[in-house]
């Protein structure tokens, strides 16, 4: 579908080159605005938090199962069977609870970078709507999307997109 647009745009862009002159294509790196921005170096911080929080608490409970493991397997030889196989089923069951800890944590992180994520962007695109218009760009394209093949820094509005938003996040406040 990409090479198809691509096609298409190229093809449209050879029928009017004689208005080739006039028209101004500019590019943006939308990852690097979305995570150089202050906003974006805020919500990484935020997850980073998270992150920490948590690991010492999956931390804990690595070391309990392990510590729990060990100690079955030192009295193994003096437990009966039916106290043995409780305690391998009550291991294995904080085994389970320990991995479903971290799978939802793990979707509550997602759920948490897709929330932040979002505002950002929709900010983003407002100052690169307003930047297109203001500049008189005919195209913006984001450079890691595919499609772009060249490009001159001179046309780069990453980093006026990271300064206009930076300054709007702060007006907002």
């Amino acid at each position: 579908m990409k090479k198809v647009f691509l096609l298409a745009f190229i093809f449209a862009f050879g029928i009017f080159s004689a208005h080739a002159a006039d028209l101004k294509i500019g590019y943006l790196d939308f990852h690097k605005a979305l995570n150089e921005s202050n906003e974006g170096k805020k919500a990484s911080k935020v997850l980073e938090d998270m992150i920490s929080k948590k690991e010492k608490i999956f931390n804990g409970k690595k070391e309990e199962i392990k510590k729990l493991d060990e100690e079955l397997k030192k009295q193994a030889s003096v437990l009966t069977p039916e106290t043995t196989n409780d305690k391998q089923e009550n291991l294995s069951k904080l085994y389970r609870d320990y991995q479903r800890m971290v799978k939802d944590f793990q979707e509550e992180l997602k759920k948490k970078e897709a929330d932040l994520r979002q505002v950002i962007e929709k900010d983003l695109f407002k100052i690169i709507i307003d930047i297109g218009k203001e500049d008189g760009y005919a195209y913006i394209f984001e450079v890691n999307a595919g499609g772009l093949l060249y490009y001159q820094e001179k046309f780069d509005i990453t980093g006026k997109t990271i300064k206009l938003y930076n300054k709007a996040a702060k007006n907002k406040k």
